[in-house]
């Protein structure tokens, strides 16, 4: 199997039709002047289901960035956090923990939507449904956190009680996985790889895949998130990055087994194999057809429902949300 060895191979190797959608539009950037910035951090965390801002390196070089960095998130600080403090320009973030992120009041923008889908809630017999989790074990990694807030609102949403109904076993070390693999908890939320590692070892059995069950599957579950001070003083650049991220996005669309192969010589994740699982289970398309601000109405309403924010959906959708450049880009790559 052979792997992408520079910029042109990623490039000269896609389809026609590939190379269309992914290279920058000439007459848009000639109208629009060069990016304020030539430097951009994206954030980098284990999850490949974010891969569209992992193989949108090369064109984020095509659209004026001479320095890319990959920023490694984790060290006990969140994630949403980091873009906030201004450690990372843009990421992608869970739906539910930009708008915690967003009601406590810190600088974070989305900026658009780009695939629902990624998580799968795993449980062991006699759990069946999401209501049999009442009295159950259920891992995470902590409180708070991604796989806290959506077992959650999944609880809420069928009647249970979050806060007293559900059992949580924490483990800061993020080896929630492990206990759930080893039978010491009931049930556990998998994003890739680990969702596609534990169908593979037949541990479990998948109660809720997001990808497919409703009302789950409507909804953007992963959000395109930046610095608000970046975006109001980097207009031009963050439209440039949008765009990159959003081709990109394309891209596991269009060449799902190129894009596997980019991100395991990036580092990025291990197995191939699962990484091409990940890509072809999850409808990336969908950015073009969603409304990221309905994800928001979703999730800020379950959220507000188990009593983890205060804000209302359009209070945090006027405070938290530009989609000048989103609505631009729609148009421009004829979404």
């Amino acid at each position: 199997m052979q792997l992408f060895q520079s910029r042109r191979d990623f490039l000269t190797t896609l389809s026609a039709a590939g190379v269309a959608s992914v290279l920058p539009a000439r007459g848009s950037l000639g109208d629009e002047g060069p990016p304020e910035t030539t430097t951009v951090r994206i954030s980098k965390s284990p999850g490949i289901c974010i891969a569209p801002q992992y193989v949108a390196e090369e064109l984020l070089r095509a659209e004026g960035f001479t320095d890319v960095h990959y920023v490694e998130t984790g060290g006990g600080v969140p994630h949403a956090q980091r873009i906030a403090r201004g450690e990372i320009d843009f990421g992608m973030v869970f739906a539910p923990t930009l708008l915690i992120s967003i009601d406590a009041g810190q600088s974070i923008t989305i900026v658009a939507g780009v695939h629902p889908g990624c998580f799968e809630l795993f449980a062991h017999e006699p759990v069946r449904t999401i209501s049999d989790l009442k009295g159950k074990k259920v891992g995470i990694e902590n409180p708070g956190g991604s796989e806290h807030l959506y077992v959650a609102i999944m609880a809420a949403h069928v009647g249970l009680d979050p806060h007293n109904d559900i059992n949580w076993i924490t483990s800061p070390s993020g080896k929630f996985m492990e206990l759930f693999a080893e039978g010491k908890v009931d049930a556990a939320l998998g994003f890739p790889p680990k969702a596609q590692e534990l169908r593979a070892r037949q541990i479990g059995h998948v109660i809720l895949n997001s990808a497919t069950d409703r009302p789950w599957s409507q909804y953007f579950c992963c959000l395109l998130a930046g610095n608000t001070d970046f975006i109001r003083q980097h207009p031009i650049a963050t439209k440039r990055a949008v765009r990159a991220i959003l081709k990109a996005t394309d891209l596991c669309v269009a060449e799902p087994e190129r894009v596997a192969q980019r991100l395991v010589k990036g580092g990025f994740t291990e197995r191939y194999d699962y990484a091409l699982q990940t890509l072809t289970e999850l409808p990336y398309a969908s950015w073009r057809e969603f409304d990221p601000a309905d994800a928001m109405r979703f999730y800020a309403l379950r959220l507000h429902e188990v009593g983890m924010i205060k804000s209302s959906p359009n209070q945090l959708i006027a405070e938290g949300t530009d989609w000048r450049f989103l609505n631009e880009l729609k148009r421009e790559l004829k979404a």
